[in-house]
């Protein structure tokens, strides 16, 4: 075992601290030693330590001041305290404080570096845990999510406000792909929320049989198949965000469930009738218009009035097309990384095919457009073809079944001049000639000379 951390140890008799060191250092540690607790404060000041050893009785700063001392400033420290016998009882007590274990004197070398090697191991899973976390959190922040729309600044200032108040319910309206669930995590990290207890449900995903079972868990012995008791969605989302996707397909059987859940904050298991706290949000969200499914008697409407205190609607990506480039900007960043590959980017005449698109599966199917491009480009720039948009395509470039030609051309005010069209219309020529020049000058209806 050789993992090259470093220890510090820490005791006041030196015959015990060269023991422990020469221990360490065989197996590979790389260790540092202290005389007692202000001395070991000091050397934790001064250089990086993976792995504190102390013990329990010492003059001065016992190891349990220590202990408190070192947590103020290094909480995720692995802190080990030796003891004698007779103190066994105020080392679990230390440990209760934040120690990660005790060893009993006289020191057993095998003894202790299976604690150490243990306690190192749990502290880079640990750390390799927290990255995680605050990949996650950058991810769904709302700094990911900045937008040129007007209408979907709207939505996201909303989303700002909402985040303020962990325990209000939120519902969130907009179609398929429009990002409901991008919304509701940003709205969880905003909150200062550990991005764990963010718990997502599709209600329309789960047989109306066992999504209660899902959502509220259940007793041994409930229902056929359940020979053991079960932790629920509701459960795991302590604390945090349980988030209801397709909230508008939840069986009408269990919306009363739901609905106490919301207005008396508690919920029993299934084949149980203890009430359990529900200590979390509630976030929903659908593509379906609940007015119109109380009307049809699909939903309650106290459950949707309840659902409705904050409603947030994220528009269509063809209402926000202003959203397009920087959307497809931030996806191809992202495939370069990913993949490997320098892509330049997209050609203008992509983009204007990107622009006047309508895309029905919204930013969720534009970036499945993007990914399939920058496969099979090749790494050269995005054009038309690449693009999974041939009827569309074909409809901007001419090739539709009445032969009428139809240019949808986008210009930023800064860039828009005649010259700009000009040589717009004359890149359309020649994709659509396969780059022959004196293809692209008849089909302008033009002469060499003037095309030139």
């Amino acid at each position: 075992m050789n993992s090259g951390a470093r220890i510090l140890v820490v005791d006041d008799k030196q015959s015990f601290r060269f023991m422990v060191k020469g221990y360490l250092d065989d197996a590979g540690y790389r260790t540092a030693c202290a005389a007692d607790g202000a001395e070991a404060l000091a050397k934790l000041e001064e250089g990086r330590f993976d792995l504190m050893l102390s013990d329990m009785v010492m003059p001065g700063m016992d190891g349990v001041a220590l202990l408190r001392r070192v947590r103020a400033v290094r909480p995720e420290l692995p802190f080990v305290l030796v003891t004698a016998h007779g103190s066994v009882d105020s080392a679990v007590a230390a440990m209760k404080e934040g120690a990660g274990d005790y060893l009993l004197k006289p020191l057993n070398r095998e003894e202790l570096l299976v604690v150490v090697e243990r306690l190192l191991e749990n502290a880079r899973v640990r750390h390799s845990y927290d990255r995680m976390l605050d990949f996650e959190r950058e991810k769904f922040s709302f700094q990911s999510m900045t937008s040129h729309s007007p209408i979907m600044g709207r939505a996201l200032a909303a989303a700002r406000q909402v985040a303020a108040s962990p325990r209000t319910t939120v519902a969130i309206y907009g179609e398929s792909g429009a990002g409901k669930e991008v919304m509701a995590r940003a709205i969880h990290v905003a909150s200062g929320q550990n991005m764990a207890s963010f718990i997502a449900v599709n209600c329309a995903a789960i047989p109306e049989t066992l999504l209660e079972s899902e959502l509220f868990g259940h007793v041994k012995g409930a229902f056929t198949g359940a020979d053991r008791e079960r932790e629920g969605k509701c459960s795991r989302a302590h604390g945090g965000t349980l988030f209801l996707d397709e909230i508008g397909d939840m069986p009408l059987s269990l919306q009363p469930k739901l609905l106490r859940l919301l207005e008396e904050r508690t919920y029993e298991k299934v084949g149980s009738d203890r009430q359990i706290n529900a200590d979390f949000r509630v976030i929903v969200a659908t593509h379906r218009n609940l007015e119109e499914c109380c009307g049809r008697g699909t939903f309650r409407q106290d459950l949707f009035h309840r659902l409705n205190i904050f409603p947030i609607t994220i528009p269509p990506l063809r209402e926000r097309r202003e959203d397009i480039p920087h959307l497809a900007e931030h996806y191809l960043k992202k495939f370069r990384q990913h993949q490997g590959k320098q892509l330049p980017g997209l050609s203008r005449m992509a983009l204007d095919l990107m622009m006047t698109y309508d895309w029905p599966g919204n930013v969720r199917e534009l970036r499945n457009q993007l990914e399939y491009a920058t496969i099979v480009t090749g790494g050269d720039l995005i054009r038309p073809e690449h693009l999974r948009l041939q009827e569309h395509f074909q409809a901007q470039t001419g090739e539709a079944s009445d032969d009428r030609i139809s240019l949808n051309l986008t210009f930023s005010p800064d860039e828009f001049s005649l010259d700009a069209v000009t040589r717009r219309v004359i890149e359309w020529a020649l994709a659509r000639s396969n780059n022959n020049k004196s293809s692209a000058a008849r089909l302008l209806k033009a002469s060499r000379k003037l095309f030139y």
